[in-house]
C-alpha cells in the first residue's frame, strides 16, 4: 500500500541546472501521447488515402462502366439507323425503278398510240380512196350525161345569183341613199322646228328636200336646198344638176352631202356656187347658214340703206372670210360632236361588258341550280327566278 509514493518518489528527479524536480513519467507520458497521437494520424491520413483511392477507383471504375454503356447504346442505335437507311435506300431506288419504267411505259404507250394512229389514219385514207375512185368510176361509166346537166343547172344557177346579187347591190346603194335622206330630214325637223322640211317626192324632178326657214318673228326667211349621195365616187355632173334644181326651187343655198368628195377636197368646201360636205359637216354648216339667211331676210325687210345693206351681206357671204368663218365653225362643231359619239361609244362598249359579265354569272348559277336539282331532286327548294330559266334576274 505504501508503494505508490515509493515509486512517485523514485519518478522525480532534480534538473542539474535549475534545480528543480521533473516528474518523468509525465515527460514519458507526453511522449507517448504525442508518439500514440503521430501514429494515430499517419494511421487516419493512411485510412483517408487508402478510402480515397478505393472511392476514386470505383468512380472510374462506374465511370467507364457508363461510357461503355453509353458506347454501346449509341452503337446499337447508330447500326438501327443504319439498317434503317439501308432499308429506305433499297425502297427508294426501288420507286426509281419503278418510276423508270412507268415512264418507260408511256412512252412505249404514246408511240404504239402514235403509230396506232398512223395506221388508222392510212387505213382511213385509203378507204376513203378506194370508195372515191369506185364513185368516181361508177360515175364516170352511169352518170356522164347527168353530171352535164347538173353542170348546167349550177351554171345557169350560177349566173341567176349574179343577177340577183347586182340588182340586190343597186337596190342596196338606192336603199343606203333613201336612208341617208331620212337622216338628213329628220335632223333638220329635230333641230329646227319652226322651219319646214319639204320631202321631194321620188320621181319627181328635183333634189332630195327643201328646208323653208321660219323664225318666231317672221315666216319664209329664205329656203336652203339639200341633196345627198352615197356612192364610191364623186360625179361632177351633180353640180350642174343641182344648181338647175336650186334655181328651179328659188332656194337661197344648196348643200350637196355626200360620202366621198370631190377630187382634192378632203372636208368641206364650195364648188361652183354650191356647198359640198359630209353628213357629220352637214349638221354644223346647216346652223350657220340657216343663220346667215335669217340675217339676210332682216337686212331685206330693214328700209334703211336697204341697197348698200344688201350689197355688203351679198358681199360677206361670198367672201373668203365668210368661207373661213363657216369652215371654222363646221370644224368645232364636227371636233366636239366626234368627241360627244367617241364617249358615247366608250360608254356603249362599258355597259355591253358588263351585261356579258351579268349574263355569266347568271348563266353558271342557272347551270349550278339545275345540276344540284339533277343530283338532290325535289329536296333542294325552288327557286322561281331560277325556275323560268330565262337568264334575266
Amino acid at each position: 500500500m505504501n508503494l505508490k509514493p515509493n515509486v512517485m518518489k523514485k519518478s522525480m528527479i532534480a534538473c542539474p541546472e535549475c534545480g528543480n524536480h521533473i516528474d518523468v513519467n509525465e515527460i514519458l507520458k507526453h511522449q507517448l501521447q504525442e508518439e500514440f497521437q503521430s501514429k494515430l494520424e499517419n494511421i487516419k491520413s493512411r485510412l483517408i488515402k487508402d478510402q480515397d483511392s478505393k472511392i476514386k477507383s470505383i468512380i472510374d471504375k462506374k465511370k467507364l462502366d457508363f461510357k461503355k454503356e453509353i458506347e454501346k447504346e449509341n452503337e446499337d442505335r447508330i447500326n438501327e439507323m443504319e439498317q434503317e437507311l439501308s432499308q429506305k435506300s433499297e425502297k427508294l431506288k426501288s420507286l426509281n425503278k419503278k418510276e423508270g419504267e412507268i415512264l418507260r411505259l408511256k412512252r412505249d404507250f404514246n408511240l404504239l398510240k402514235e403509230q396506232s394512229d398512223i395506221e388508222a389514219e392510212k387505213k382511213v385514207n385509203k378507204a376513203l380512196e378506194s370508195e372515191y375512185d369506185r364513185l368516181s368510176n361508177l360515175a364516170n361509166s352511169k352518170s356522164q350525161m347527168k353530171i352535164k346537166e347538173l353542170q348546167k343547172k349550177l351554171e345557169d344557177q350560177i349566173d341567176l345569183t349574179q343577177q340577183m346579187k347586182r340588182k340586190q347591190e343597186q337596190g342596196s346603194m338606192q336603199l343606203q341613199g333613201e336612208v341617208m335622206e331620212l337622216a338628213i330630214e329628220e335632223w333638220l325637223k329635230n333641230k329646227f322646228p319652226l322651219d319646214l322640211v319639204q320631202e321631194i317626192k321620188k320621181g319627181a324632178q328635183g333634189a332630195d328636200c327643201l328646208q323653208i326657214i321660219n323664225t318666231r318673228g317672221s315666216e319664209n326667211c329664205g329656203s336652203i336646198y339639200y341633196e345627198s349621195k352615197r356612192t364610191k365616187s364623186f360625179q361632177p355632173a351633180w353640180i350642174e344638176k343641182f344648181k338647175n334644181d336650186i334655181r328651179d326651187k328659188k332656194a337661197n343655198i344648196g348643200v350637196l352631202v355626200t360620202e366621198s368628195m370631190p377630187t382634192g377636197m378632203k372636208r368641206m368646201g364650195m364648188v361652183d356656187g354650191v356647198y359640198v360636205c359630209s353628213f357629220e359637216e352637214f349638221k354644223s354648216l346647216s346652223f350657220v347658214l340657216r343663220e346667215s339667211i335669217i340675217q339676210l331676210s332682216r337686212a331685206m325687210t330693214s328700209n334703211e340703206n336697204k341697197g348698200d345693206k344688201m350689197q355688203l351681206l351679198y358681199e360677206y357671204l361670198t367672201s373668203i372670210e365668210f368661207k373661213l368663218q363657216i369652215e371654222g365653225i363646221v370644224e368645232g362643231f364636227t371636233t366636239m360632236q366626234h368627241d360627244l359619239l367617241r364617249e358615247k361609244n366608250s360608254m356603249n362598249r362599258i355597259w355591253k361588258q358588263r351585261e356579258k359579265q351579268i349574263d355569266k354569272v347568271v348563266k353558271n348559277t342557272i347551270d349550278m341550280y339545275g345540276s344540284i336539282k339533277g343530283i338532290a331532286g325535289n329536296s333542294v327548294p325552288s327557286v322561281e327566278l331560277l325556275e323560268n330559266n330565262t337568264g334575266e334576274i
